[in-house]
């Protein structure tokens, strides 16, 4: 009442300026229902400190791509997120994402799975920290990928089951498919230069790769490409790189038992995702170096 008058829920909005919203169906809302709550299938990436008591948290959402969100209160003892917010961490993310806002307001988070059992296993611990930068670095903001969120679960299955060299395997079955599911994959089978087919099976041909270069070049051309420092992608490794592009990890290049298989096929990725985000990653040589 005002006045002796009964107002309207939107007379009630305009004397207090504020703009009646509408609410699309599929959508829950907050208290301020003016702003949309999305719950998604995510994948925590990396956090960083806020001020005293918050988090900047970077995710890869199934619905909606790679995401940037704050965690308001999430460093302290009691707060909404609980473990949810640890690396790799599978949860279920709620969160309020304001038209031409960059940074997302995290509400909570659901645990589905955790990679709390390979954190006692260093070299898997570093296997971590390499697919949450790569993912990080090499996806754009905001653009939907749910091919690359199914794979990065997929190799963390693959890493959780313990099987001999799987850390190993699934790190450069990662490494391949993010370069394909982005658009960067070279083709590996033929000379960029000349056109040689190099997996001719009466004749095949040595390849050869150099960073900063894309794609391999046969022996013939290494010489007039001055590529002295180059390193050779041997005939195995890139019949294991196919077996990869056909199979899932958990039966794709059974014969990578350890991290001499294959070495120099993720020097070979890795340079190649280098190349691309224009940056060296932190965490691959750190990778090489447990070889």
């Amino acid at each position: 009442m005002a006045n002796g008058i009964t107002q309207t829920p939107r007379a009630i909005h305009w004397r207090y300026g504020v703009t009646p919203a509408v609410r699309r169906p599929g959508l829950c809302y907050s208290e301020n229902f003016h702003v949309p709550a999305r719950v998604s299938e995510a994948i925590v990436l990396r956090t960083y400190p806020l001020k005293e008591a918050d988090l900047v948290v970077s995710f890869l959402s199934r619905d909606q791509g790679k995401l940037r969100g704050v965690a308001r209160r999430a460093r302290r003892p009691r707060n909404s997120f609980g473990s949810g917010l640890e690396r790799l961490s599978h949860v279920r993310m709620s969160y309020f994402q304001r038209e031409n806002r960059e940074l997302a307001a995290l509400d909570s988070c659901e645990l589905i799975h955790s990679q709390f059992g390979l954190l006692p296993d260093y070299t898997a611990s570093v296997a971590l920290d390499y697919l949450a930068e790569v993912t990080d670095q090499l996806l754009p903001a905001g653009e939907p990928n749910e091919r690359f969120f199914r794979l990065l679960v997929a190799v963390l299955d693959h890493l959780g089951s313990g099987a001999e060299g799987s850390v190993w395997r699934g790190v450069t079955y990662f490494s391949i498919w993010a370069l394909r599911l982005s658009g960067l994959l070279p083709e590996l089978h033929v000379c960029l230069r000349c056109g040689l087919w190099l997996d001719d099976p009466e004749a095949p041909q040595a390849a050869f790769f150099a960073r900063g270069r894309a794609g391999l070049v046969c022996a013939s051309c290494r010489g007039p490409l001055d590529l002295r420092d180059a390193w050779e992608l041997c005939l195995a490794s890139r019949k294991m790189a196919g077996e990869m592009l056909q199979k899932p990890p958990a039966l794709a290049a059974a014969a990578m038992r350890g991290p001499q298989e294959g070495a120099d096929l993720r020097r070979f990725l890795v340079q190649q995702i280098e190349s691309h985000v224009e940056r060296k990653l932190v965490t691959a040589p750190m990778m090489e170096a447990l070889a």
